[in-house]
């Protein structure tokens, strides 16, 4: 297989075009299929101080006996700990579970703007990338505004923006203002949780036409919309087909008529940024 390709992020720090969703990949079987993950050829791995799996994917990288500097780990800072000295201590704990020296890349899970911390968080992953804890700062769900306000406050903008993206919420302003500011996009969920998007007769027809399966579809939209998605697999077999998705390409008609089946609202769960809170 041909190694998946790399975006370079406005840090100058390199990223793959596709990575490994791990939420609820824990424990003995999490660390197979991460090493499945790995031996399958993701380099990009995202976790979450809230997923409770950051010592299962830190087993898995050790399990794997790759160079540490070929993979890219990622985690998040969970709403309960974004006050300052609070938020340094859970980057180091994140460390700590999964027996790591640095991320690669720290991302604030959810602004959680009733709260009003976000910035402060941001202050303190912009101090643990000084402090060399993380190599790479983001943010996950976070709206212009909110990004806007990161800017103006601290004058540093994410590396990345990892979001709710797939064909019924494909979020083409917030691409739109990411990409204008020099922020990657990342998808998480990006086959839409694999339910009714996979039953889609548009994505069936354009599947069929191509010799492909509907993921392989979805994943190669979003990577011709320029984001990154990070589909969760445990199987090897649905690894491997979720990441051979960089040897064919959509046609014009292809993108217009997935476009149709954007709806007003196409979040999975009614997750607005604008005002859910993450514990």
């Amino acid at each position: 297989m041909k190694p998946i390709p790399t975006l370079v992020l406005n840090d100058g720090h390199h990223l793959p075009a596709l990575g490994l969703g791990t939420y609820k990949l824990k424990g003995a079987d999490g660390v197979r299929a991460l090493t499945s993950a790995m031996a399958n050829g993701y380099r990009l791995l995202d976790s979450a101080f809230n997923y409770e799996n950051e010592g299962t994917l830190g087993e898995a990288v050790r399990a794997a006996g790759l160079a540490r500097d070929a993979l890219h780990l990622t985690s998040k800072l969970p709403g309960r700990h974004q006050r300052f000295d609070a938020a340094l201590a859970t980057i180091e704990e994140s460390l700590y579970r999964a027996r790591i020296d640095h991320w690669d890349l720290y991302l604030i899970h959810w602004p959680n703007p009733a709260r009003g911390l976000y910035v402060e968080a941001w202050r303190a992953l912009i101090e643990a990338r000084r402090r060399g804890l993380v190599r790479s700062i983001g943010v996950s769900n976070f709206l212009p505004e909110h990004l806007n306000t990161l800017g103006r406050e601290t004058g540093v903008l994410p590396a990345v923006n990892q979001v709710e993206l797939h064909p019924y919420f494909p979020q083409a302003g917030q691409l739109a203002f990411d990409g204008a500011h020099g922020i990657v996009t990342q998808a998480w969920s990006p086959l839409g949780r694999a339910n009714a998007l996979l039953q889609e007769p548009i994505l069936q027809a354009i599947a069929q036409r191509l010799g492909r399966s509907v993921a392989q579809v979805i994943l190669r939209w979003q990577v011709q919309l320029g984001a990154v998605p990070l589909p969760k697999a445990s199987s090897a077999a649905r690894q491997v087909e979720n990441r051979s998705v960089f040897d064919f390409a959509l046609s014009e008609q292809d993108l217009a008529d997935i476009a149709t089946l954007a709806r007003a609202d196409g979040r999975l769960a009614g997750q607005d940024p604008a005002h859910y809170e993450e514990f």
